[in-house]
């Protein structure tokens, strides 16, 4: 039977404490015990179904875990406080003094700066590659290196990566494949692919309301348990815990994930042919112009379509914040960071997400200034927001007044 991740959400079953249809929130921070040797036990790793303090686990961290495990295909999960708080510990539990990471070139800013400016205090060095080129990362991989790493859809450039190619490398060379699913989620599933590890930023699409920040890794409970171990697991110890109450919310946002991926998607995908047609230079991996899209059909779930993240390129900075500017001004969505939101968000990466890349970087890897993000929102009425958006574009000298 095709995976369907969906299902697997909905299949989930919790009752409240009185039979409630949604799970009681743990609103504690500690919990007891009628005897000290369950409490020992417990922090020994040895008594299921025993919590004994928030930043390890918690009833609803863990109702949340389970449900993104199932829409993942993984056999559990740990949520995380936030993206990097979820990204950071996979990534330090792997690899110590000495070993060597291989990494997409074109990855969010703040992963970007961790592995270059951070990882190398502790002796841990990154290449950065084209992950678009298979034989580019094989040659980059050492005897040292232990992580390969990418994001399934690229931030902010849209790079598609081969997946299944990579896991092929990983299973050669014994590495660990981590895939960062933030921008597809339901679209595309990692480890049906072969990745071994998925980590989201839950603050974007899973919840969908721009009014939480969290994470997730979804693995094996090997690793899982190797992040939780109070003696030397990175989860536990660098306390990256999300609060109970943040779990429940962003668990009853994900109920309705499906239907919000469905209408991102089929609204980007009209604003991006649209956009393409008028001669906007438009990067989605909708289009047959993207040089990826046969490579996300052959990957992608049924239904979900290509994500809510496009890009178009207007030629300058300057006429990016005036673009910018003017759709804010018209009511299009908010010139503001992140994704996933109800309404549209756009942002020039260049000088915001992706401004920890120094520039020589940046146009290396074709992230020009003129390049405008745009996180497409829930518009019931995509032709009247794709006719505002054509003529705000037409009065600022974009495209040409003869498109009217």
């Amino acid at each position: 039977m095709k995976f369907k991740p969906a299902n697997n959400i909905q299949d989930l079953q919790y009752f409240g404490e009185f039979g409630g249809v949604n799970p009681s929130i743990s609103d504690s921070s500690t919990y007891t015990f009628l005897s000290a040797k369950t409490m020992f036990d417990t922090f020994e790793g040895n008594a299921d179904g025993c919590y004994l303090y928030s930043r390890h686990s918690s009833p609803s961290n863990l109702y949340l875990g389970e449900a993104l495990a199932a829409m993942e295909g993984t056999e559990t999960a740990t949520v995380t406080a936030s993206g990097m708080g979820a990204i950071t510990p996979v990534l330090l539990q792997l690899c110590g003094t000495g070993d060597h990471i291989v990494s997409s070139r074109t990855i969010y800013g703040g992963t970007y700066a961790f592995l270059k400016n951070f990882t190398p205090r502790l002796g841990i060095i990154t290449d950065f590659v084209d992950i678009t080129k298979l034989d580019v990362i094989e040659a980059a991989i050492t005897p040292k290196t232990k992580v390969l790493y990418c994001e399934s859809v690229s931030n902010p450039l849209l790079e598609v990566a081969d997946i299944k190619g990579l896991a092929q490398l990983a299973k050669k060379y014994k590495l660990k494949l981590i895939v960062d699913n933030t921008f597809s989620p339901l679209s595309i599933s990692p480890i049906k692919l072969g990745a071994d590890i998925v980590v989201h930023s839950l603050t974007k699409f899973i919840n969908g309301s721009s009014d939480t920040v969290g994470g997730v890794v979804c693995g094996t409970q090997e690793f899982i348990d190797s992040l939780r171990n109070v003696n030397d697991g990175a989860a536990m110890l660098l306390g990256s815990t999300m609060d109970s109450l943040r779990s429940a919310s962003v668990l009853k946002n994900l109920r309705t994930l499906h239907i919000r991926m469905q209408q991102h998607s089929a609204n980007a995908t009209y604003l991006a042919e649209k956009f393409e047609k008028d001669g906007i230079k438009t990067v989605y991996p909708g289009l047959e112009s993207h040089p990826s899209h046969q490579l996300f059909k052959s990957m992608m779930n049924d239904k979900y379509g290509f994500g809510g993240m496009m890009t178009i390129d207007v030629g300058s900075i300057d006429k990016a914040n005036a673009l910018m500017e003017l759709m804010q001004e018209r009511n299009l969505g908010y010139l503001a960071v992140s994704l996933g939101f109800y309404k549209t968000l756009f942002s020039a990466p260049g000088s915001s997400t992706s401004s920890e890349i120094p520039e020589n970087e940046q146009v290396e890897m074709g992230l020009s200034d003129g390049l405008i993000r745009f996180s497409i929102g829930l518009d019931a009425d995509i032709e009247r927001t794709y006719s505002i958006m054509k003529a705000c574009m037409i009065e600022l000298g974009i495209l040409s007044s003869e498109l009217v």
